[in-house]
């Protein structure tokens, strides 16, 4: 574990911005990035991957953003303050003293600087909310069940809290919720494919909740072959993979390994569908609108943010019971690509997020609409 390193400036502000009004003043946005990867991250990372383009959107629309975060600086922040020269992306899990020294760092570093609000994605940097001028907003990434839920609610109104669904927000509706954003991505960066070739495909991190077994088992039952991309790095996700997930390899389904942005892109766009039989209430799903970014139909199982992010018949098929995925396949796939790819460019686009996100932080900053108007409904 390496020291953190003092203020380092970044790219400068870019000659054009976008989407500001000439009457609305720009926002001093304090910007605080977990502490593991550097931003945009080069491989996994998703929360890291929201927070980069974040950065750059807000930018884009006028804004000073201060970004507090290890590694280089690969955003267009004005300002960087750098927590360590190397990520220690390898005490993830292990060790809780990077998100200590991260908060450390923060509190040093943004009452110097000024902002009009702070938004903190780490774990421990909200706890200073309370000594802070300004208000802070944190965005509820992981799950609200258990500690992590029951550490959000001690922090009281001390914070104002984002969902990334509303079907996160119902799991723990007692939070400090001051409104819904969904996820987003780059739409444009993700190629779009009219004619799929002739598989199915998963992608994720293995565990036993992501479902990759019962994605080969459909893909089956379907005839279809399918590929597989993930990560399988941790001793769980080993444990799972070797247990559940190799013996049901074969000619007709693969795995190729973990894919970097490059090989993601080439399996979302060739792919006839993606298959997602999530068993977990889970927040928000990436890889869906990454794949619907492609126009690549979803096929999902009807748990957590899944019918917030897929419309079933639209963009996806979304079924109630494991046994209809094999028929839900057939299904998705003569959905037309192009109402697919144009459902992810209105809902979940990058452009889309930052507008939403500005709004709830002129809300707290400005006052400018009821904030219980704003807390009360989906954004």
């Amino acid at each position: 574990m390496e020291a953190f390193h003092a203020m380092s400036i970044a790219a400068e502000i870019p000659e054009n911005t976008v989407g500001i009004e000439e009457s609305t003043l720009p926002l001093r946005i304090g910007m605080v990035a977990p502490p593991w990867f550097q931003l945009p991250p080069s491989g996994y990372g998703g929360t890291e991957a929201v927070v980069a383009a974040l950065v750059d959107q807000l930018v884009l629309r006028g804004h000073e953003v201060t970004l507090i975060s290890s590694g280089p600086n690969g955003t267009r922040a004005q300002r960087h303050i750098r927590v360590f020269e190397h990520p220690p992306s390898e005490l993830l899990g292990s060790s809780a003293l990077p998100e200590a020294i991260s908060a450390t760092v923060t509190a040093q570093s943004l009452d110097a600087v000024g902002c009009d609000i702070v938004h903190d994605h780490s774990l421990a940097g909200p706890l200073l909310a309370r000594g802070r001028r300004v208000p802070t907003v944190t965005t509820m990434h992981g799950p609200v069940a258990g500690l992590n839920g029951e550490y959000f609610r001690r922090l009281g109104t001390a914070v104002d809290v984002v969902a990334i669904s509303d079907a996160q927000r119902r799991l723990a509706p007692d939070l400090n919720w001051i409104g819904t954003v969904h996820n987003a991505v780059d739409v444009a960066s993700f190629p779009f494919r009219q004619d799929k070739q002739d598989f199915l495909l998963w992608l994720g991190r293995f565990s036993p909740d992501k479902g990759a077994h019962l994605a080969i088992e459909a893909a089956r039952a379907a005839g279809r072959r399918i590929v597989l991309a993930g990560k399988l790095s941790e001793s769980l996700e080993k444990d799972y993979f070797a247990a559940e997930v190799e013996p049901l390899l074969g000619t007709d389904a693969e795995y190729v390994g973990e894919a970097d942005a490059v090989l993601k892109r080439e399996l979302f766009s060739q792919a006839s569908a993606f298959l997602f039989p999530i068993q977990w209430e889970e927040p928000f799903g990436m890889v869906m609108a990454e794949a619907m970014a492609c126009g690549t139909p979803v096929v999902a199982t009807c748990r957590g943010s899944v019918p917030e992010v897929v419309a079933d018949g639209i963009s996806g098929i979304i079924v109630d019971r494991l046994e209809d995925l094999p028929a839900a396949v057939e299904k998705a796939e003569a959905l037309d690509p192009r109402r697919v790819r144009s459902w992810a460019e209105q809902q979940f686009d990058l452009p889309v997020m930052a507008e939403r996100y500005e709004r709830i932080y002129r809300t707290l900053v400005e006052g400018t609409q009821n904030i219980q108007d704003l807390a009360s409904q989906s954004l």
